[in-house]
Formats: C-alpha cells, structure tokens, sequence
C-alpha cells in the first residue's frame, strides 16, 4: 500500500519560511511526476507547483518566485520550500504523486500564516 506523509507545515509570521517535505512509500517514485496543492478553507484544492520525473517544474503565477518545488529520488522524498509567505497562503497543502495509470494524496499539512 502506498503512503504519502507531508510534514513541515505550522505557524508562521508574513515575510517567513517553511519547507514542506513529502515521503513516499512508493515503488519507482521516480518514474512518478509529483504535485504540491492547497486548499484554503471553503475553496477548492489547487494546484501550487509540479515537478516531472525528469526534474521540469510549474509554478502557479501567485507563487512564482517565492516557492521551490524539487525532489530526491534516492529518498523518495518531495519538498516544497516556501519562502516570503502571505496570509493568503494560509491552507492545507497535499503532496500528490501520479503516473498514466494512478495517482496517490497524501493527508495534508496545515501551513497558518499569520501575526
């Protein structure tokens, strides 16, 4: 069975930085692509940032220039480095792995930006 486990979320002032962090237990993780969403509270989950199994990244514009996605494919791991945070980046964010043929969530990881 597949487990995906965000960690790293938490409260923290505007202007500052986390790194959330996704491990996957997952065969071939690096043939997967992998996804960071958020879901503010009362509004749809979203996409934030995507990264390909040969290392491409997608930002969406509102994050563009502040988060970085990346990934280990020795660990299985995947990161999202977020820094100069806003309030409005105030959500849950999931990890999000997917092939042709499946994709697996992870539970989510609050991330509260606030003074």
């Amino acid at each position: 069975q597949v487990h995906l486990v965000e960690t790293g979320g938490g409260l923290v002032q505007p202007g500052g930085s986390l790194r959330l962090s996704c491990a996957a237990s997952v065969s071939s993780f690096r043939d997967y692509a992998a996804d960071w969403y958020y879901q503010a509270p009362g509004k749809q989950r979203e996409l934030v940032a995507r990264i390909h199994s040969g290392g491409s990244t997608y930002y969406v514009d509102s994050v563009k220039g502040r988060f970085t996605i990346s990934r280990d494919n020795v660990k299985n791991m995947v990161y999202l480095q977020m820094n100069s945070l806003k309030p409005d980046d105030t959500a849950v964010y999931y990890c999000h792995l997917f092939s042709v043929v499946t994709n697996y969530w992870g539970q989510g990881t609050q991330v509260t930006v606030s003074s």
